[in-house]
Order: structure tokens, then C-alpha cells, then sequence
């Protein structure tokens, strides 16, 4: 992954950008390191379309992703689906199963968990669909 990247990524889980402001600087990233122009971006993208066997409206445009601790909330994190698969391959300690079952719920569009591990002290993930 480039350092550019990587800082975009951070920046927007400092807060300091929001998913929807990294979007269009990530597409110009992929698209510069790939040699092309980056596509233009539409102010209000419309919504995606829902896939095969899934009721328009109920297609899923955000992952969140929570992590208690002892009981705690200490992670509470939306990002848009244009982001998920960088947010996937960058998080630490993210099996490649629970990756590939992400990418997959992700391709699928549906709404609901895909991983929900929880210990009996309270701690785990919960990482859905919304």
C-alpha cells in the first residue's frame, strides 16, 4: 500500500477527513498510480444499484465495525463501501477468511452481520452491513 494512502487513511480515522471527503482522494490515487486520469465524481452519487434477489433500497452502502472491550465499546467505526476493501487489506489481525467474508457480503450488497465474534468477558467484533 503507498504512503499516501496509508495517510488518507488515517487521517480519516483521526478524524480529521471524513470517508466521504477520502473517497474522490483515493479514486485519483488508484487512478494515478495506474497511469489514467481520475474518472469525475458526480457531487451526490447516486445510489448503487441493488444486486440480483435484493429489494431496491435495501442494498448496503456502509460497513461498520465495533469492538467492545470487557463489555466497552472502543471502536464504532461506518465506512462507505467504496472504502471497505482498503479499510479490509489494512486492518491488523483480520484472518484471510473473515477478509474473504467481507469482500463477499460486500459483492452481495445485503444488509446484516457478516462477522460477530464475542468472548465471554464482553469483548469482540461486530463487523455488518448497513
Amino acid at each position: 500500500m503507498s504512503d499516501e494512502l496509508a495517510t488518507i487513511l488515517r487521517l480519516v480515522a483521526e478524524g480529521t477527513l471524513t470517508p466521504e471527503e477520502a473517497a474522490p482522494i483515493i479514486d485519483a490515487l488508484r487512478s494515478s498510480t495506474a497511469g489514467r486520469p481520475a474518472p469525475a465524481r458526480p457531487s451526490a452519487p447516486p445510489p448503487p444499484a441493488a444486486p440480483r434477489g435484493v429489494a431496491s433500497g435495501s442494498s448496503a452502502r456502509h460497513i461498520r465495525i465495533r469492538v467492545n472491550e470487557r463489555g466497552r465499546q472502543v471502536v464504532n467505526l461506518r465506512i462507505p463501501i467504496g472504502l471497505a476493501d482498503a479499510a479490509v487489506r489494512m486492518v491488523p489481525g483480520i484472518s484471510p477468511n473473515h477478509g474473504e467474508q467481507i469482500r463477499t457480503a460486500i459483492a452481495s450488497g445485503e444488509i446484516g452481520p457478516i462477522v460477530d465474534i464475542e468472548d465471554e468477558d464482553g469483548s469482540g467484533v461486530l463487523i455488518s452491513m448497513e
